[in-house]
């Protein structure tokens, strides 16, 4: 039978990206989502590389263009938020044009979200209960829609993927914390350098101010390897250790944690990395975070979409034969994925020197490299 089909486990960046290319392929794709509403604009992510003749193809880089982020430089400064360097961001270098985009990541969703409507059913404010794979197809129960049978199932659910844990066993298994913890809020108010991120180093911290488009987002990025487990769910313990970890920094930072011991809307995650001998079991595949997790500097929204692009087209190149369709998906796009978490300590050096010697060489090469007033 030719698997037509397909359960689309996340409606973020890499599922409704998914559902647009199998809808074009000829595949019938249902996006599950928990979330009822979509969400806030978010963290600042990348459209770079191999996503961007995918989002072109799709017609969405306009799109893309009038939701991009104001900021074209970041300003390192030192603990005491002494100006350090400044730099151009990577679409804003010489030379690399302008079809490279920074937006909030919950744009980029509802754009691609908005470019599947007319391709896919959408199921949002619901998700799995239970997987039942077979030979020829998975049956599928929700928590709230009527059971249904699928010939495949894919999990572009992040990286705490729950379709992942239904079917290939627990996230200790395969998810590698890199020592490193991040949290995010939203400030509410113009950040008063609109064009510029301005970013805080400490051995072992950065704090960041990003401008976004209007309402500037606070960020710590933070080395504590001491902390390897944590309820998701705790946000008085996530508080409390961002505060802990941030105690007796300079510049805004004291005023920065009042802000995350009264926000609402505290994101608070470990960078982490997925290691999976096989993104496939029979009839169940996984996408994005889900298969390959390289959150750190800001690739992995790029690395879904690519990703979501490659899959459609390797199942519709083997449209009797899914299971050496997903090999092939899984073949062209490891080698996408693999270099990103070889590298993903000196990411971590370069963003988050752990000593100050570290530091020290990392604001020399960046003042090296730094252009305009600083």
């Amino acid at each position: 039978m030719t698997p037509r089909s397909v359960l689309v486990s996340g409606a973020g960046v890499a599922g409704p990206a998914l559902a647009y290319w199998l809808a074009r392929h000829g595949f019938r794709p249902t996006v599950v989502e928990k979330a009822a509403q979509p969400r806030s604009s978010g963290n600042p992510v990348d459209v770079r590389g191999d996503a961007l003749p995918v989002v072109e193809a799709m017609g969405v880089l306009p799109q893309l263009h009038a939701a991009a982020t104001s900021a074209t430089a970041m300003r390192l400064l030192d603990a005491s938020g002494r100006p350090v360097a400044r730099l151009p961001l990577p679409g804003h270098r010489a030379g690399a044009g302008r079809r490279e985009v920074e937006v909030p990541r919950g744009d980029l969703a509802a754009v691609l979200q908005q470019a599947a409507r007319n391709e896919a059913e959408f199921l949002l404010g619901d998700s799995i209960a239970t997987l039942r794979p077979d030979g020829h197809g998975v049956d599928v129960t929700f928590d709230r829609a009527a059971p249904r049978r699928f010939d495949l199932v894919v999990g572009a659910d992040g990286l705490h993927s729950h379709v992942r844990r239904l079917v290939f066993g627990p996230e200790r298994d395969f998810v590698r914390p890199t020592g490193i913890l991040v949290a995010t809020l939203p400030l509410g108010e113009p950040a008063g350098h609109p064009d510029e991120v301005h970013i805080l180093n400490a051995p072992g911290r950065l704090v960041s101010v990003h401008p976004s488009r209007g309402s500037a987002l606070a960020a710590f990025i933070f080395r504590r390897p001491d902390v390897t487990a944590f309820d998701h769910h705790d946000t008085g313990l996530h508080k409390r250790i961002v505060a802990e970890s941030h105690a007796g920094l300079g510049w805004r930072v004291p005023a920065l944690l009042d802000e995350v011991a009264r926000t609402d809307e505290l994101y608070f995650d470990a960078v982490s990395t997925v290691d999976l001998p096989s993104w496939s079991r029979g009839r169940v595949t996984l996408l994005g975070d889900a298969a390959s997790c390289v959150s750190l500097l800001g690739d992995g929204s790029s690395l879904a979409v690519a990703g979501a692009h490659t899959l459609a087209a390797a199942l519709a190149a083997h449209p009797a034969d899914p299971a050496a369709g997903l090999a092939r998906y899984e073949a062209a796009h490891r080698t996408r994925v693999t270099p990103r978490q070889r590298g993903i300590k000196r990411s971590a050096a370069l963003l988050v020197p752990a000593t100050r010697l570290g530091l020290g060489a990392r604001n020399l090469a960046a003042r090296l490299g730094s252009v305009g007033r600083s």
